[in-house]
């Protein structure tokens, strides 16, 4: 992989249409994918600790009992098992999806 350009990734998902998320990089633990749901965020929780980098939009996610705004370029974490979504999202929402770590999320520490 040389790089991971967002507008190269959504070509990806056009491609495999009707899905709304495609994976585009895998390493060891790490697997990089890009996420545009359309209209409803149907996603379910993960087995594994997961990152989101928002590439473009805007609006609100859910993350546990937390509900808090969002938009492009924020960096959201979202540990192992935990309930998720993305609400009331613009029609141009894409986002990076980072999963790594073991099944079950690794420990949480002290440091920041």
């Amino acid at each position: 992989m040389e790089r991971l350009i967002p507008s190269a990734a959504l070509k990806t998902l056009q491609e495999n249409s009707g899905v709304p998320f495609a994976e585009v990089f895998r390493h060891g633990s790490l697997q990089v994918e890009v996420y545009k749901p359309e209209g409803v965020d149907r996603q379910l929780p993960h087995t594994r600790d997961e990152v989101y980098v928002v590439i473009s939009g805007s609006g609100h996610f859910v993350n546990g009992d937390t509900r808090r705004p969002f938009e492009a370029g924020e960096v959201l974490f979202v540990p192992a098992g935990v309930d998720h979504r993305f609400e009331d999202f613009t029609d141009d929402f894409a986002t990076w999806v980072f999963f790594y770590g073991p099944e079950g999320g690794e420990a949480a520490s002290d440091t920041p």
